[in-house]
């Protein structure tokens, strides 16, 4: 009995120590290709879709685990989304918990729930009155490659709190117009382990 609890706390050690053999932290770049929510016009009571505009994010990342991992990111990320009534830029920290799995060679796929907080928020010269929640919650899917230390991943993300900016009255926009802030973005990243 005591050899063969001996033996499975040996696997269980060695299965512990590869595990971990794929665990580390680095830095992360990339393009976002983004559009966020709809701008709602009160005085029409329409809504307008955005035209998606390519952004840009950098941050690091810390990798738990090989075969299933988790890798917990802390990103800054800047997006812009175009209404006819002009542009919203928003400049954010994300905060993405995923949970990864390798599936073949280099592949492997991930996914969990990222953390949105809203560092700064511009709709052209429109003065903003207010916006309902600085941290919001989202999502990410995806996939990646790994070659060595260098990493791409393509990824989702959406937003799952409803968020909304309203504007102060101005000739542009009038005083009850909001837009929708949540985040609907391909993500695609390069990454570098350190």
């Amino acid at each position: 009995m005591r050899k063969t609890l001996l033996i499975v706390a040996a696997i269980l050690v060695g299965y512990g120590l590869h595990a971990q053999a794929g665990s580390g932290f680095g830095i992360k770049a990339g393009l976002n290709y983004n559009g966020n929510g709809d701008y709602f016009n009160s005085v029409e009571n329409a809504f307008e879709n955005p035209d998606r505009n390519a952004g840009f994010h950098v941050g690091v990342y810390g990798k738990l685990g090989n075969r299933i991992y988790l890798r917990p990111e802390l990103v800054y990320t800047s997006t812009t989304s175009g209404y006819d009534e002009g542009d919203l830029k928003i400049q954010k920290l994300d905060i993405p918990l995923l949970v990864g799995t390798k599936i073949i060679g280099p592949l492997h796929a991930f996914i969990g729930p990222s953390f949105q907080y809203i560092l700064n928020s511009k709709f052209d010269d429109v003065t903003i009155d207010d916006i309902d929640n600085d941290l919001t919650l989202g999502f990410n899917l995806g996939a990646g490659v790994n070659l060595g230390k260098f990493g791409i991943d393509l990824r989702y993300e959406r937003g799952f709190t409803e968020n909304e900016i309203s504007f102060i009255n101005t000739n542009i926009v009038n005083v009850d117009d909001r837009v929708d802030t949540r985040p609907d973005q391909l993500i695609l990243s390069f990454s570098l382990k350190l």
